[in-house]
């Protein structure tokens, strides 16, 4: 069975930082795509970054700059650092880990950030 729990959400003042972890664990055949997304109330969830197992990542347009995501491999684990929060950036973010040949979707149970001007 694998699990995704997440760590690090928080409230802080506009233009501060936070760092959220994901750590995955139970058997996985082939961990394709690690990555983070978001959902304000009211709106859909948008990816908002996102690391392949080849190094390659994807970033949503709002967050480049001022996100980065990283991983660590011999744990499974993926991380954002999230540097220059705005009130926009309030949501619950979900770590998704996508395995497979079917690149299938396992999700986090959410964690909140909150920015306050």
């Amino acid at each position: 069975q694998v699990q995704l729990v997440e760590s690090g959400g928080g409230s802080v003042q506009a233009g501060g930082s936070l760092r959220l972890s994901c750590a995955l664990s139970g058997s996985v055949f082939r961990l394709n795509v690690m990555g983070w997304y978001r959902q304000a109330p009211g709106k859909q969830r948008d990816l908002v970054a996102s690391l392949s197992s080849s190094g390659t990542t994807n970033y949503a347009d709002s967050v480049k700059g001022r996100f980065t995501i990283s991983r660590d491999n011999a744990k499974n684990t993926v991380y954002l650092q999230m540097n220059s929060l705005k009130p926009e950036d309030t949501a619950v973010y979900y770590c998704n880990a996508k395995t497979g040949i079917s690149y299938r979707d396992y999700w986090g149970q959410g964690t909140q950030v909150t920015v306050s001007s």
